[in-house]
């Protein structure tokens, strides 16, 4: 492989950026505040799902029936976030915080525009997608009193994570890691208060979230005026060239993030011929896989600004130090996750489980499913990381290979052969196969990276 090292004249002043730093106490110091914002956040996540299965099968199996939609929205959010991190990212590192700020404003812009358009039109479309998904008719009073204040807690939550993506790319971790502890907190306390004590039923989660979204928005965006992270005007920013920039970074970044929303939909309704019980467990894992999956989620948040710089500083050879650091750490973590869910699960299971037969399948997801955490965390990690490097069409086939050509298939072929036990050896087996494809794409990747140019004010 030929060297990256950037050749040309000694610029001293680009190298500045963690040059002098330890690569893994960096990564630490960065992932850690993130860490407890993730914890915080899929507790909450937990809390919702444990609350209102105290409601009983059906309110639990309605809010699966919202995991589709919801990935499909946060796959959004987090294409035009990505597109945040690495634009601010590397004019800071290139030396142009004017542009930063104003890029954030744009984003900002953008972002809570297109979520919004995005959120009416799964609103005006609710009844068809709820049947292309396979929901009962018994089931349908539960999502029509739930969508409308679920999509206006998916708004205010897409707005926060704008926020956040700004705080991350400017440098400050702890900010957005505490919001997150913050919302999740006022959100696991008004969820038996506005579920229960008001009565509101499964409609209250999604009150509370917006409750807590909206005060944590108000605090982080406060913070980032008042360091001038974020400012917008249209005579200091090429509005088309900025909005391109955005669009083609985004667009490959959001559309290798709606993979695996759409991915979900095929497997929902795939699992919903098993049944009301096995779409509930299936509701249940998937809260503890995105518990399990905590760490690898505060790198994919962290990582990406620490990469973005160093490529703007056209530090080459720290980049690729960085990403196997994190990608060992990672692969010996889900490891040792997976073992303890294995262990946990005689436990776990009878505690979450509203009733035996959604037990019983919670007992095979448990059996199964976790020891596929570890090839699923390369592959989020390599998606971050080309995202982050400016290979976001390379970040795209790794999302489509893992999902359309390993873990679909291997799904469909494993429900076919095995019901539901043999679906969750095929996800063992898909995201084996694809966290080696993963990799493989990012080593061919690296080998065409070029330094980017240094600008000025």
């Amino acid at each position: 492989m030929p060297s990256l090292q950037p050749s040309g004249t000694n610029q001293p002043t680009a190298k500045k950026y963690l040059a002098e730093q330890s690569l893994p106490r960096a990564l630490f110091s960065m992932t850690w505040p993130m860490l407890f914002g993730v914890v915080a956040l899929m507790s909450f996540q937990l809390a919702d799902s444990v609350f209102i299965g105290m409601l009983g099968t059906e309110p639990l199996a309605a809010l699966g029936f919202t995991l589709p939609m919801q990935q499909l929205l946060i796959g959004v959010q987090v294409g035009i976030g990505i597109a945040a991190t690495a634009l601010i990212s590397r004019a800071l590192g290139a030396g142009s915080s004017t542009r930063a700020k104003h890029m954030a404003g744009l984003v900002v812009l953008v972002g809570c525009g297109v979520t919004f358009l995005l959120c009416a039109l799964i609103w005006w479309l609710r009844i068809p997608l709820l049947n292309a998904l396979g929901a009962s008719v018994e089931l349908l009073p539960y999502t029509e009193s739930y969508w409308l204040p679920w999509l206006s807690s998916a708004w205010f939550g897409a707005l926060l994570y704008f926020a956040s993506s700004i705080a991350r790319a400017n440098g400050d971790m702890r900010l957005p890691g505490l919001m997150m502890v913050v919302t999740s907190l006022i959100n696991i306390v008004l969820d038996p208060l506005f579920i229960f004590t008001f009565g509101w039923g499964l409609p209250g989660a999604a009150y509370a979230t917006v409750v807590a979204c909206v005060v944590g928005s108000g605090i982080i965006f406060s913070r980032i005026l008042r360091r001038h992270w974020l400012d917008f005007k249209p005579s200091k920013l090429p509005i088309a060239a900025a909005l391109r920039d955005i669009f083609n970074t985004s667009a490959p970044a959001m559309l290798s993030q709606l993979m695996p929303g759409l991915a979900a939909l095929l497997a929902t309704r795939l699992i919903a011929d098993f049944g009301g019980s096995a779409i509930a467990a299936w509701t249940l894992g998937s809260r503890l896989e995105l518990f399990s999956i905590v760490i690898v989620l505060a790198l994919t948040m962290a990582l990406p600004p620490m990469l973005a710089r160093l490529l703007g500083s056209q530090q080459l050879d720290r980049v690729q130090a960085l990403v196997l650091i994190a990608l060992r750490f990672v692969l010996g973590l889900q490891v040792f996750i997976a073992v303890f869910w294995l262990a946990c699960r005689g436990l776990l299971a009878p505690a979450l489980a509203p009733d035996a037969d959604t037990e019983q399948y919670l007992l095979g997801y448990l059996l199964w499913v976790p020891i596929s955490y570890a090839p699923l965390g390369v592959c989020m990690l390599m998606v971050s990381v080309c995202n982050a490097l400016g290979m976001p069409m390379r970040a795209v086939w790794i999302s489509v290979l893992r999902l359309f050509a390993c873990y679909l298939p291997a799904l469909w072929l494993g429900a076919t052969l095995g019901g539901m036990s043999g679906l969750y050896i095929g996800v063992l087996l898909g995201n084996l196969v694809a966290g080696i494809v993963s990799w493989r794409f990012y080593q061919r990747g690296l080998r065409h990276l070029q330094p980017l140019p240094k600008t000025t004010e």
